[in-house]
């Protein structure tokens, strides 16, 4: 078993430790962090408690993540795009159409299955449909993730999503002028009560924080770059639909009247953390897919 630690700072006063701990991370549900809670995995200031635990101020939370049921996914050999790798942290190139882990009914042609392929080490944290898992991007984004080897490079990766110290940042054409050059969008994320398989801005969604700044600008469209700042799930798909200017290609958020991309123009380009062994700030850089270089082409012969 593997440990998390967080303090309680002032924004997270007075709030239920289940909510609490479901912000930390992108892939831990309130369900999840509830069950972990009412199993004695995590402490506050050393003691157990309940998921409706009231946060007080300077509150010192140990999360013990259980140990990962026995794995049983099948290793595929893929060609991955692997841009560094050594015995604890593996960053990879993921192409756009590929799907980040197993899922119940879908259990092949994953990023997971060919990792598996790769190296006989991944972390288990994240139990036995993801991993080595540390953060994911949605299937039709392409671009650069982090991948641990083991659990205690898991933690150490985690905690900087957690203190929010890892630079991700993604480029993006959406639809629409963007007047000004710069901005923030700072806007929950949750489920869309109108459709469970979408995400929307909600009152009582996770914290969620984008930074954009605008690169060039086409006839229709913008070309812009985001970086993240949080890491909920759509992020930036739900907050630049949210602002009025969806993705190009997005068949979940975009416009009826779009590109047909085969999913959203989005790559995460930029990707940036401290080794967990040697402390060492490292920072990798993908170039965008050619079906992005072309449209963007495109579009500028258009203007």
């Amino acid at each position: 078993m593997e440990s998390i630690q967080h303090t309680i700072q002032e924004n997270d006063k007075g709030k239920r430790l289940d909510m609490v701990l479901s912000n930390l991370q992108e892939d831990w549900s309130r369900s999840q962090v509830q069950q972990w809670i009412k199993e004695g995995h995590v402490t506050v200031n050393g003691k157990s408690t309940k998921p409706n635990y009231k946060s007080a101020m300077a509150d010192e939370i140990v999360i013990t993540i259980p140990d990962p049921e026995p794995l049983d996914v099948v290793a595929e050999e893929m060609n991955l795009d692997v841009y560094y790798e050594d015995e604890d942290v593996l960053v990879v190139n993921k192409p756009k159409g590929m799907v980040v882990h197993p899922a119940p009914g879908h259990l092949t042609g994953t990023l997971v299955n060919g990792l598996m392929a790769h190296c006989k080490d991944l972390s288990g944290i994240n139990g036995v449909l993801r991993p080595g898992i540390v953060h994911r991007i949605d299937k039709d984004t392409s671009g650069l993730l982090m991948v641990a080897k083991n659990d205690r490079a898991h933690e150490k990766l985690v905690q900087q999503l957690v203190d929010k110290s890892v630079t991700r940042k993604y480029k993006a054409i959406v639809h629409g002028l963007i007047p000004h050059e710069y901005g923030t969008i700072e806007a929950p994320i949750g489920r869309d009560q109108k459709d469970r398989q979408s995400m929307a801005v909600v009152n009582n969604g996770k914290h969620a924080v984008t930074h954009f700044r605008v690169l060039d600008r086409y006839k229709d469209f913008s070309l812009v770059e985001c970086e993240l700042e949080t890491g909920r799930t759509h992020q930036i798909r739900v907050h630049m639909k949210y602002i009025g200017f969806p993705l190009v290609g997005d068949p979940k958020y975009g416009p009826r009247k779009t590109m047909d991309l085969n999913g959203q123009a989005l790559h995460a380009e930029v990707l940036g953390f401290v080794h967990p062994r040697t402390e060492e700030y490292m920072e990798y850089s993908a170039p965008l897919p050619v079906y992005f270089e072309e449209l963007i082409t495109q579009l500028r012969n258009d203007r």
